[in-house]
């Protein structure tokens, strides 16, 4: 999954960016508005974390913005601002949900799991994919039983692919889903890992479709 923190507070920010990345996402860390205004114009995210108290600006403004261009990417306020009807604005502006600081750094998390399902129109926390039982609250994978283990990457890009289960994802919208800005990316890493799932699931888990990309049927 690839979350765009938009959050002023250094330590704050830092300590999100560590824990969501070691956890397998992929995080880009805007601490203005107009930096997520330019990120949010060259690339797709999967969630959105917002602070409402930014430097230049109300998180709210961005909010109504984005809904107003027909944006739908669930987005989680995380502020400090506390009070019932600050919450009921920032839930009538648009947010799916709203999270009070100080927070849980594996709350936050599962908050964006689980938003991130809802959007993708499964909200389910566990699925079959023909002899596999799929944890996608614990992002773990069971064969009859046993768990067939994932690194982190390995599970977001099954996960992306899952997301959008019966649709073709290009090379470039799986990149999109694994790498932040400042990741390096190999030329070939979406192949190297398409390869080793077939490895771990079976070579009919993930189909190429030559030219267009890759799909889980």
């Amino acid at each position: 999954m690839r979350v765009l923190l938009i959050e002023d507070e250094a330590d704050i920010a830092d300590a999100l960016v560590r824990y969501l990345r070691a956890q397998g996402h992929a995080v880009d860390h805007a601490p203005d508005l107009d930096i997520a205004r330019a990120a949010l114009e060259v690339a797709g995210f999967d969630a959105i974390l917002l602070d409402l108290a930014l430097p230049d600006g109300s998180g709210l403004v961005l909010l109504r913005e984005q809904r107003h261009r027909g944006n739908r990417v669930p987005v989680i306020i995380a502020t400090a601002r506390d009070q019932i009807t600050e919450r009921i604005a920032g839930l009538d502006a648009g947010a799916d949900d709203y999270v009070v600081k100080p927070y849980d750094l594996a709350e936050i998390e599962a908050r964006l799991r689980a938003n991130a399902r809802r959007a993708s129109g499964d909200p389910a926390t566990e699925s079959r994919l023909g002899g596999l039982r799929v944890d996608r609250a614990g992002a773990r994978l069971f064969k009859d039983e046993t768990e067939i283990r994932l690194t982190s990457r390995e599970w977001a890009l099954f996960d992306a692919l899952l997301s959008a289960r019966g649709r073709v994802l290009s090379k470039q919208a799986l990149e999109d889903r694994l790498y932040a800005f400042d990741d390096a990316i190999e030329g070939n890493a979406v192949e190297v890992y398409v390869s080793r799932l077939r490895g771990k699931l079976g070579a009919d888990a993930i189909q190429t479709r030559r030219g267009l990309g890759y799909l889980i049927p």
